[in-house]
């Protein structure tokens, strides 16, 4: 599959190495290419429009504050039909979320409304998205769209990153996203808590369900 990976941050570069070793294509898009560097194997970075006009699949790995603005630029024409995989959280100068009332997904859903968007892997630090195995026990994974074709893709690449599809609950439409995103201020009382990132969160059911669902 070809995947544009919007962002060259840690957590784009991260996700671009793990799904070029899976052997997917990968282009990693910024607005500054000549600067962003090489990466290493068959990832390649090129402008943003050059991303989005090579994918099947978007990634959206920039700052939460921003990604309307930059996807806007590249142009709702040059994303129709393409599956947006959105991780990004906004937070403010003051590390408070910029999306409370409405989440990022449900924004760029709107504004993009012939590209379906999901929601996923921001609820876990970067190297826990690409290792899930590293955790001690399995771990929740979260989905949020409107599109169960795109969600079906979405988790294909997931399931190419570690996670199994047990591991993998579907909350329903992007309207749950900001559910996913709200879990950033837990995730930081954690890690300041436990003294890491490299944690994971699990839905645990009554033993009652389990029994019968896993029959």
């Amino acid at each position: 599959m070809r995947i544009g990976i919007l962002g060259t941050g840690h957590v784009g570069r991260t996700l671009a190495d793990a799904w070029s070793a899976a052997g997917h294509e990968v282009v990693l898009g910024s607005r500054t290419p000549d600067a962003a560097g090489t990466p290493a194997g068959r990832v390649w970075v090129a402008s943003t429009r050059e991303a989005v006009a090579a994918a099947d699949v978007v990634v959206n790995a920039t700052p939460g504050t921003a990604s309307l603005g930059l996807l806007s630029s590249v142009g709702a024409a040059a994303l129709a039909g393409k599956v947006l995989l959105d991780v990004a959280v906004g937070f403010t100068e003051d590390g408070d979320l910029s999306h409370l009332g409405e989440s990022l997904g449900e924004e760029l859903q709107r504004a993009f409304p012939a590209t379906p968007v999901v929601k996923t892997l921001c609820t876990v630090d970067r190297m826990v998205m690409v290792d899930p195995g590293s955790l001690e026990g399995p771990g929740t994974l979260f989905l949020s769209g409107e599109d169960p074709a795109a969600k079906a893709t979405v988790r294909g690449l997931l399931r190419d990153l570690g996670w199994a599809d047990d591991a993998l609950l579907d909350l329903g439409g992007i309207g749950t996203a900001r559910a996913q995103e709200h879990v950033s201020l837990l995730f930081i009382g954690i890690a300041e808590s436990t003294g890491t990132h490299l944690f994971g969160l699990r839905v645990v059911m009554p033993a009652e369900r389990a029994a019968t669902t896993h029959r």
